[in-house]
Parts: structure tokens; sequence; C-alpha cells
């Protein structure tokens, strides 16, 4: 492609730190109190917490070798696009476009106001979230390194607001939390109930695939991408772990069952009110903090599917001044806004998950696909313990698609229904004589 080109400016701390900042967003201060309504036991919550991690784990290594295999911006989509043709990454890509990225985007602006509430209660919630998704937009117009340095400071300040939230409960526990797996008569079935509860934690780990989508603007691909997405996704569970111990030694279950802000009880019950103002400042910045990397590298898919000739030729226009691909930013940028005025938080991140985890399946089946079809590409990462960490990664993903299906019905077939939407739609590109490029053509 003939013009400017994406600038490869992420180096191996910014890539650490987009993972980090891309994963930690409103999830984790806002969904242990939803998760106890249907599983009201500490033992299992922190069960469905650490399977988040490892689910989380397998992925991010599962991802790493084909993000080392392919290092040019589009992610999963340039993954299933080799291992399965356009038809598959379209869908991906249109999936993402209209739920997945841009209503995940959307679900953590939604927390963002929820918490900005707290700080100013007469600004309406809806004008709060639309306009923190239009200054992140504008930031990241401004070029990768832009985006990639708010990105970096606000993920530095949200890990030392988790720090200091789980010092809170070290130094003045308040109840001696219980972490048996005992459930009250109430729950019927605990493994249904623990698939309830995986959706939300994995609402929360979503975002480990975000660094490859801006794998074009990454400094040495082949090694940084595979450090960055496994130091980044290994420090993620491990605060989210202790973060997850905190609330239940600060909290009675009776007090965290069906509390929203769960960050924000558990601060003010170990050191008083002005710990509901330093979490409530932690989750503003954390939850911006993800939205600049979800931003940053969702357009980047938009990008490489513009460049693949399966969206509109705009999206795939790199800026003269500021190298970044701003179109796209802005198409991103304004549907998501339009999707933060369409739900509550709950139903957002309900759709997010159902059909990022039905790709996440696609994306493990991905590996297993490109490791007969391309044995002799070069790959400067392999994941570890093949096949048995992408074979964790598929099932994982499988389970949480049959449950989701089974206990939210209505949101998991809209989520299908979307799809289902995006086939004429491709139809309609292939007419017009798009999507007849190699698909093994690299965009940077």
């Amino acid at each position: 492609m003939s013009g400017p080109t994406l600038d490869r400016a992420i180096g191996p701390i910014a890539a650490t730190l987009i993972v980090i900042g891309g994963i930690i967003g409103s999830g984790l201060f806002l969904t242990t109190g939803r998760m106890a309504i249907a599983l009201p036991s500490a033992g299992w919550l922190m069960a469905a917490w650490a399977a988040g991690g490892v689910f989380a784990i397998s992925g991010a290594l599962t991802y790493a070798e084909m993000g080392a295999m392919f290092p040019r911006s589009g992610g999963l989509y340039v993954f299933l696009r080799e291992a399965f043709g356009p038809l598959p990454a379209f869908l991906y890509g249109w999936a993402c476009l209209l739920v997945v990225l841009s209503g995940g985007v959307a679900a953590v602006a939604v927390g963002f106001a929820e918490y900005f509430n707290f700080f100013f209660p007469d600004v309406p919630r809806a004008v709060s979230a639309v306009g923190s998704i239009l200054i992140l937009g504008l930031i990241n117009y401004f070029g990768v390194r832009a985006g990639s340095r708010t990105n970096a400071v606000l993920t530095a300040a949200k890990v030392t607001g988790l720090v200091l939230l789980v010092a809170f409960a070290v130094v003045s526990p308040q109840v001696q939390a219980d972490f048996s797996f005992t459930l009250p008569a109430e729950v019927p079935s605990a493994w249904a109930a623990f698939g309830l509860a995986m959706i939300a934690v994995l609402w929360a780990n979503d975002g480990f695939y975000c660094l490859p989508y801006a794998a074009g603007e990454v400094k040495d691909p082949g090694r940084t991408l595979p450090r960055a997405l496994i130091i980044g996704i290994f420090s993620v569970t491990a605060i989210y772990l202790a973060v997850n111990i905190a609330y239940f030694y600060a909290l009675p279950m009776s007090e965290i069952r069906g509390t929203l802000r769960i960050a924000e009880r558990a601060a003010t019950a170990t050191v008083g009110p002005w710990g509901a103002t330093m979490v409530a400042l932690t989750v503003l910045v954390s939850t911006l903090g993800a939205n600049a990397a979800i931003l940053l590298t969702s357009s980047r898919l938009l990008y490489a599917m513009a460049a693949d000739g399966l969206f509109f030729k705009a999206a795939a226009t790199v800026h003269p001044r500021y190298r970044s691909p701003h179109i796209a930013v802005i198409g991103i940028t304004v549907w998501s806004s339009l999707l933060a005025l369409s739900g509550t938080y709950e139903q957002l991140f309900t759709y997010v998950v159902f059909t990022s985890v039905l790709f996440s399946l696609c994306g493990g089946l991905a590996l297993f696909r490109l490791r007969r079809k391309q044995p002799a590409t070069a790959r400067p990462y392999r994941v570890w313990a093949y096949p048995f960490v992408p074979a964790i990664f598929v099932l994982g993903s499988f389970y949480i698609v049959v449950n989701t299906l089974a206990e939210r019905p209505t949101e998991s077939l809209a989520g299908l229904g979307l799809l289902v939407i995006g086939l004429p739609v491709y139809w309609y590109w292939t007419r017009q004589g798009a999507g007849s490029k190699d698909p093994a053509s690299t965009h940077e």
C-alpha cells in the first residue's frame, strides 16, 4: 500500500502496559458483587477468578504464537483469515465493530460514568460515558505515540490504586473471610452458577487479545509480542486475585452480594470515607486507561479489514502527519459512543462476552489449523506445552459459549443474529470485487 504507513513505536514496556491497561477496566471494581448473587461463596468466587486467569493465560500463550507468526495489524482477524479464509475473518471483524470491541468500550465507559457520578452527581451518566470515549478517540487520532503514552500513564496510576486497596485490607482487616465452598440452599446447581459467574470474570479478563491488533506498530514483534502478553496476563491475574481477597477480608458475603460498587464499599469498610474517594479515582483512571488501550488497538482491526478490501476503503487511510488510521479511529469512536447510550452495564458486557468467547473458540482452533496448514512458516515463539495449553483455551471457550446460551439466551441469540446480518454485508463487499486480495497480504 502506497502512502504513509503506521509507525512502529510500541516498545516492550509500552506493549506490556497495553496488555495490562486493555484488560483492567471497570470489571474488577463492579462485577464481584453481581457474581455473588448467583454464586454467594468466597471459595467459589475465588475459584472463578482463578479459572478466568487460567483461561486468559492459555489464550495469551496461544495468541502469542500466532502474533509472532503474523506481526501485522489485525490480531485475531489476521489469524482467522490465515487459518480459515476471508469469511470467518470478516464475520469476526463485523462482530468486533458491532459488539465485541465497540461494545467493550461502551461497557467500560458506562462503568466510568457510574464512578464519575460519585464526584459529579448532577452530570447525566450518558454525558460522562460518551464524553470519555470522545476524548480518548481524539487522543488516539493524534497517533500511536500519544495513545500509548496516555495508556502508560493511566495504567501506572490504576495499578498504584489497586495496590493501595489491597494494602488497606491487609493493615485494617474488618472481617475474617470464609473461603469454603459452602453454598446456600437456594443455589440449585453450583456448576450452573459457576458458569454464570464466569461471564463476569471473562468480561473482566476480556482484552488480553488487544495487543496483537496493533502488531504492525510494535517494535521487534517476534520477541516483544509474546513477552508482553505473558508478563501482562500473569500480572493481571495476580492483581485480580489479590484485590478479590481484599474484598472478602473487608466485607461479609451478605454485604458483597448484589453490591455494584464493591471496591468503594470495601475501601470504606477498611479506612473510612476517604478510601471510597481513592477507589472512585482509581476506577476513573482504570476505565479511561482500558478504553485508551482498546480504542488504540481496535481501530487497527478496522484498518486491517479495509486494507484487505473488506471494509470502507477510507478506513485504511493513514494520516500523513500523525501516521494513525485516523478514519478508523473516528469510526470506532462514534459507534462506541452510540452503544454507550443503548443498554445497561450488565447487558453490554453479556453481549460482549458471548460473542468474544465464541470467536476465542475459533481463535484457539486456528492455532491447530495453522500448525497443519503452514508448518514451514517461521514461528519466533511456540506456545508452551502444545497441544495442552491451546486445548484448555478451546475447551474453556466452548464451556462458556454453551453455558451463556443456556443462562443468557436472549443476549446470546442477539449476538448470533448480528453475525447473520454480517453475511449479506460480506457478500456485498465481495460482489464489489473486494476481498480478492491474497490472505497472506501484509499491511503494517
